[in-house]
């Protein structure tokens, strides 16, 4: 794992946050669940142009909300989840998330994770880049990636995915792993189609090996040599 994260360190950039305040971090996230990231950032600026804290979103009208995240799809069900969760953060928490990320981790984990609409995906996000926890967070891609590259076994689940990653990640890198990952898998390890002779870590990777074997490319052959 750490030569992979140290190979698609030459090839990717560590995203930059979009925010520091964790709660707008949890409606970013919320936002881009089966979304891709050009529509969830259009939705998440529209939206918060608006409505920026969980008392303005707790009181705000649905349709309101409904309207202005439109373009990050499945509307309908994010404005009443994101509206739930406001509400919720508000009653619960007195509108600061903060308090419950001072927890420690696997509190803080359970008590996100009993808010609507947030699964483990979400919460792992919101620990690690609203808190600073050294944690992976596992979505679509990372998750396919774990399987492909023996990580993790075709029949494990999301948690058992995650235990395994983090496991080997190196740590400090859980994060960042998280990152290079999900674009690893956007721009060449994709569900249909993968990119597999023009991917850099395909000598790294058992499917990578077996179809390159006869023609090896690029990237592998820079790497042998070295």
């Amino acid at each position: 794992m750490a030569e992979i994260l140290d190979r698609l360190g030459t090839e990717f950039e560590p995203w930059s946050r979009y925010t520091d305040d964790p709660f707008l971090l949890l409606v970013g996230t919320v936002l881009s669940q089966n979304t891709n990231w050009r529509n969830t950032r259009t939705a998440y600026k529209r939206l918060t142009a608006k409505f920026r804290t969980p008392k303005q979103l707790a009181n705000a009208n649905v349709k309101d909300i409904k309207e202005l995240i439109r373009p990050a799809g499945l509307y309908r069900e994010k404005s009443k989840r994101l509206r739930e969760i406001s509400r919720a953060v508000l009653e619960k928490y007195g509108g600061d998330l903060c308090a419950v990320l001072r927890k420690p981790a696997e509190e803080a984990r359970r008590e996100l994770l009993s808010l609507s609409g947030v699964g483990y995906k979400t919460a792992d996000v919101v620990l690690a880049f609203g808190a600073g926890r050294d944690v992976l967070p596992v979505d679509t891609h990372v998750f396919r990636i774990a399987k492909r590259l023996g990580f993790a076994s075709p029949s494990d689940d999301h948690e058992q995915v995650r235990v395994k990653l983090e496991r080997i990640a190196p740590a400090g890198r859980r994060g960042q792993a998280h990152m290079f990952l999900i674009q690893l898998g956007r721009r060449y390890c994709r569900a249909r189609n993968p990119l597999h002779e023009e991917c850099p870590i395909n000598d790294l990777c058992p499917i990578g090996i077996r179809y390159t074997t006869q023609r090896p490319s690029s990237h592998a052959l820079k790497h042998s040599t070295n």
